[in-house]
């Protein structure tokens, strides 16, 4: 009878070492699903929010930037019609716009 205790015994042990590794595991997969989702909350929180434009309205209009006041060199002139070109470039600023602050800076006021 001795002998038929120790195998049942061993499988007692084995299948309970067993059993709590798989709930140790499990426990550790429900924390990292858990913080996920609460990192993906406080992303979506601090995400500006994306408004809906209705297909009606036009597009605000970006504010002109404002003339620099006078430059004070030649190199100063240069790189403030390379930024008023960028801005026409990147579409902030109307070729209209651009033509009126490009003669401001040309004439240094």
């Amino acid at each position: 009878m001795m002998m038929r205790r120790r195998p049942l015994m061993r499988a007692a042990v084995v299948g309970g070492g067993a059993y709590m590794a798989g709930k140790h595991v499990q426990k550790g997969r429900q924390q990292e699903a858990d913080q996920n989702a609460r990192i993906a909350d406080l992303q979506q929180q601090q995400a500006p929010p994306q408004q809906q434009q209705p297909a009606y309205a036009p597009a605000p209009a970006a504010p002109a930037p404002a003339a620099p006041a006078a430059p004070a060199a030649a190199g100063g002139i240069a790189e403030e019609l390379g930024k008023l070109k960028s801005l026409l470039d990147s579409g902030v600023l109307t070729p209209g716009e651009f033509e009126a602050a490009k003669q401001k800076v040309l004439q240094g006021g």
